[in-house]
């Protein structure tokens, strides 16, 4: 396994195998999508895919379609189209969804039909009849869908894995889904270091599908141990490339995965307090600045960012100081008193008179 490094010191870029090293590097700009209140508009033509099912291309992919059962990775949000009413989002469950095509349930069989003309990383709101989603029934658990609902899908295809047999992630051996997800880092970092953000972070994706939470509650000694080597390195990857896309809450949310299981990882603290930075978050930044220079003492880089924190916090002052006194104005200088000419005339003409007073009486004595 290849470490991609990149102007970076050496404790927190030179311990081998598993993490991207980011710092200095170029931004490169992208969006996350978004769900402002229902559905996004779509302009694009929409491709007739079935009778019951159509698709309109939000962002484009990249490479072949996936075949007949291949284990894909998306994401998707559902809504029921005459009332526009969300009633699933695998993004804000932090989940994507394992669909092996050919093999799905029966009310996914329209989303089914959707992702298997999709690219990896293609973006797509697709249309589906009733009869190829929840059905004349519909559903009243858990996902809430009324009676003959068509839906509309929000999809991402993440990735998909070419397997001829279908073998699903529940199917697999503790090595095997370990495996899987060392390949997909893998090739996530060459990725990486060819500048394809958003499909590197789509193989680290689909590497963390592999090791979701439910296979990690169940594993112990070793094995969790090699599963956590290759999981973390993928969570404190995507926060890199997060970083570079300035993406930097989900950056966060990436390095605190890991902090979770690794309270002194010294990468996840420097890479969350640069995000927190970023965000204008200085005292939150600073605090796991120290953090990690408490386990890293030697480090420049640390060194350097809590240098930088401090040259903002005197330039903040420094604004504020001059903001302040634009409104109140500068501190008055004190007035010199003038002198009134006709006091200082009489306390001298008092002061002769009782100069001769004292005289005279002194002679009469």
């Amino acid at each position: 396994m290849e470490d991609v490094q990149e102007q970076q010191s050496p404790s927190l870029g030179q311990d081998g195998e598993n993490e991207i090293v980011i710092e200095n590097a170029a931004s490169v700009h992208a969006e996350p999508p978004q769900d402002a209140n229902g559905p996004p508009k779509v302009n694009t033509k929409a491709e007739i895919l079935h009778d019951k099912v159509k698709k309109q291309i939000i962002k484009e992919g990249h490479g072949p379609i996936p075949s007949k059962y291949s284990t894909c990775f998306l994401h998707y949000r559902a809504w029921t189209e005459s009332t526009q009413h969300k009633f699933e989002d695998t993004w804000d469950e932090q989940r994507p969804l394992e669909m092996i095509l050919g093999k799905e349930k029966k009310e996914m069989t329209g989303l089914a039909i959707g992702v298997s003309s999709m690219k990896a990383g293609e973006r797509a709101l697709l249309h589906v009849g009733w009869e190829l989603g929840y059905g004349k029934e519909g559903n009243f658990s858990f996902p809430n869908v009324p009676p003959s609902a068509d839906i509309l899908y929000e999809v991402e295809l993440i990735g998909f894995d070419e397997t001829k047999e279908g073998k699903a992630r529940g199917d697999m051996t503790v090595e095997e889904r370990i495996g899987a997800a060392d390949r997909r880092k893998m090739d996530g970092n060459a990725l990486f270091k060819e500048e394809k953000l958003e499909e590197a972070m789509q193989q680290y994706e689909m590497a963390i599908a592999y090791m979701g939470d439910d296979f990690m509650f169940q594993l112990f000694g070793k094995y969790r141990d090699m599963a956590l080597a290759v999981k973390n390195p993928c969570h404190l990857n995507m926060a890199a490339s997060l970083i570079k896309l300035k993406r930097y809450e989900e950056a966060i949310g990436q390095c605190t995965v890991v902090l979770a299981e690794d309270e002194n990882n010294v990468k996840a603290l420097f890479r969350r307090a640069k995000a927190r930075a970023e965000l204008g978050q200085t005292d939150a930044a600073r605090e796991d600045f120290l953090k990690a220079r408490k386990f890293a003492p030697q480090d420049k880089a640390i060194a350097r960012e809590l240098r930088l924190l401090a040259e903002h916090d005197k330039a903040v002052y420094q604004k504020q100081k001059e903001i302040y006194k634009g409104i109140f104005g500068p501190t008055p200088e004190p007035k010199p008193k003038q002198t009134n000419w006709l006091i200082r005339i009489w306390q001298w003409l008092l002061s002769l008179f009782y100069s001769l007073f004292r005289r005279e009486k002194q002679k009469a004595e």
